[in-house]
């Protein structure tokens, strides 16, 4: 039996013409940009997440930028990010004139600890992004006694859980993607910052409309970033399955645990009081070129995410130079992210442990 990567569709077909009637609602409103729509999901998203404010943008890249801005983070400030995460985490941190800062992860968890922060902290540091990598959650709070405000990149973690809240609401704020194959998802590209604090959502409402509150006087140099109707509309529609869908993800891990999995590979780690709901089910193997090629011959899907990280990339490299990462850099060495979704049966595990056996 085959099995891919990712099985989006099983999730969107049910709700196919809720979402069509969705589109047709915008199409007859006529009003494309920062309406009832989008309104309306940042007060159901916020209310998901336990925050006060949901603050929609253009996609997840711009969240964290506009969040950091948000929070006062400017030239000559130092922001503390992972290097094992997706690009556009450390991207973001430039475009504020602040300067990325590497720091390593727990390799059982994919996710940074307060250790591995502390370790990188400086004067300058404005700012902390814990990512919650593979819809693990990262420890914020514990981050945040260091005396460093912790902006959330929660772009893979929808619908995952904690012991003190969901991801989003745990630090200063929160970002989000709501990228196609995320786990709470636009049609095309979209993003959201979640908060607490009047001010920084504020901020970050003033920042994504061109740095303006009416298009007429200019406070801030801003940004065009907005999530518009269409897709917020969409995301309404979705939103009320989010939970569902997380448990269907995490019960998914669950079959990989119970048909025998973690003998063959190391096994992903929830951190202490999350139930994460899987994104990508990221798993670790001494060879895992032959457990890549022992899938691939039995049409698993599978695929290195962050080969080379972000600290080794060529535009990074100048502010990574001397980073010493040693989590991170066996991680990348070693991890394949294996089949993952709401609606991964027990028998589509079982496949993809009898094809890790042949590794």
């Amino acid at each position: 039996m085959a099995v891919p990567l990712f099985d989006t569709s099983s999730t969107l077909r049910p709700l196919r013409d809720q979402m069509g009637d969705a589109i047709e609602r915008v199409l007859d409103s006529e009003r494309y940009i920062l309406g009832e729509e989008v309104g309306a999901f940042e007060r159901e998203f916020a209310a998901y997440c336990g925050a006060a404010h949901a603050v929609g943008v253009a996609n997840g890249t711009d969240a964290i930028t506009i969040a950091l801005r948000a929070m006062g983070v400017g030239p000559g400030d130092e922001v503390v990010v992972p290097s094992f995460t997706f690009y556009a985490s450390v991207e973001a941190v430039p475009p504020t004139g602040a300067t990325p800062v590497f720091c390593d992860i727990d390799p059982d968890t994919f996710c940074v600890t307060a250790d591995t922060v502390r370790a990188a902290l400086t004067t300058r540091t404005k700012a902390v992004i814990a990512v919650h990598l593979f819809g693990n959650v990262a420890p914020v709070a514990e981050i945040a006694e260091l005396g460093v405000p912790v902006l959330e990149d929660a772009a893979q973690a929808a619908g995952s859980t904690s012991s003190p809240g969901r991801p989003g609401a745990l630090g200063a704020a929160g970002t989000f993607s709501f990228y196609p194959s995320k786990n709470l998802a636009c049609l095309g590209d979209g993003g959201a910052i979640v908060t607490s604090d009047d001010g920084i959502a504020e901020r970050a409402r003033v920042l994504r409309f061109h740095g303006s509150r009416d298009k007429v006087d200019y406070e801030l140099l801003g940004y065009n970033s907005r999530l518009d109707e269409l897709q917020a509309a969409v995301l309404r529609v979705q939103l009320p399955h989010l939970g569902d869908w997380a448990r269907g993800r995490n019960e998914a891990g669950r079959h990989y645990e119970q048909t025998g999995l973690g003998a063959l590979v190391d096994l992903p780690r929830p951190a202490a009081g999350a139930v994460p709901a899987w994104h990508l089910f990221v798993v670790r193997h001494d060879r895992i070129a032959d457990l890549e090629a022992s899938l691939r011959r039995a049409s698993i899907g599978c695929k290195a995410y962050y080969r080379t990280p972000v600290h080794r990339q060529a535009p990074m490299r100048a502010w990574g130079a001397g980073a010493d990462l040693p989590a991170t850099d066996d991680v990348a060495a070693r991890h394949l992210a294996i089949p993952m979704g709401p609606a991964l049966s027990r028998a589509q595990a079982e496949e993809v442990v009898a094809a890790a056996r042949c590794a």
